[in-house]
């Protein structure tokens, strides 16, 4: 499967000059829920990334996904595995897990996203689902950015990964794009002015 390809088909590879949700700088972008409008493709994309965490034998009895951006790719992640789906939802800025979810005692949760960047949101649901006396057996994302290591990847992780080491990162494909500071960014210096098209602050 050409992950990249299905990306670009769906409009979902974008180049330009574009704000990350970290502040810095690119010149790519990767926008999933332009691949997720598509059911046929998301339930294609789905059915590829639980091929993998069955084969690498870890055990989910759940996908919990950060909302906002994770919810479609959990939904579908979870129907391809045969399992529950679950979100977390910011309230006053910190996660929680409302509307009458619940988690069971040593249940074992997937925490999947669309993208997994540093993976600091997939953590702040983690961090929830484990209070609640859960346990988080692993990560899953369409895309990852590269500064995780993914399961079947050689791409080392990065110092800004905030996943755990001793948990897998399943994910279909690295995306690896350069990134600027503001400051050092040679599109802005050429003059270029920079947009934010990510969904936290659109």
């Amino acid at each position: 499967m050409n992950v990249e390809e299905i990306y670009k088909e769906a409009e979902a590879l974008l180049e330009g000059h574009f704000i990350l949700s970290s502040g810095n700088h690119s010149n790519r972008y990767l926008q999933s829920a332009k691949v997720l409008e598509n059911p046929k493709r998301a339930a294609i994309l789905a059915e590829a990334l639980a091929q993998l965490i069955k084969a690498s034998g870890v055990e989910v009895d759940t996908v919990c996904a950060p909302a906002l951006g994770g919810i479609l790719a959990g939904y579908e992640l979870a129907r391809a595995l045969g399992v529950r789906s679950i979100f977390v939802e910011r309230k006053e800025g910190a996660m929680e897990l409302r509307r009458g979810f619940e988690v069971k005692q040593g249940e074992k949760i997937l925490i999947c996203e669309d993208i997994i960047t540093t993976g600091g949101s997939a953590m702040e649901a983690a961090t929830i689902i484990e209070s609640l006396g859960a346990e988080v057996v692993g990560f899953a994302s369409l895309a990852n950015r590269g500064f995780c290591q993914r399961v079947g990847s050689n791409i080392p992780p990065k110092s800004e990964c905030k996943l755990p080491s001793d948990k897998p990162l399943f994910s279909l494909e690295d995306f690896t794009f350069e990134m600027y500071t503001p400051d050092a960014c040679p599109m802005c210096q050429a003059g270029s002015e920079a947009i934010k098209p990510g969904s936290r602050n659109a």
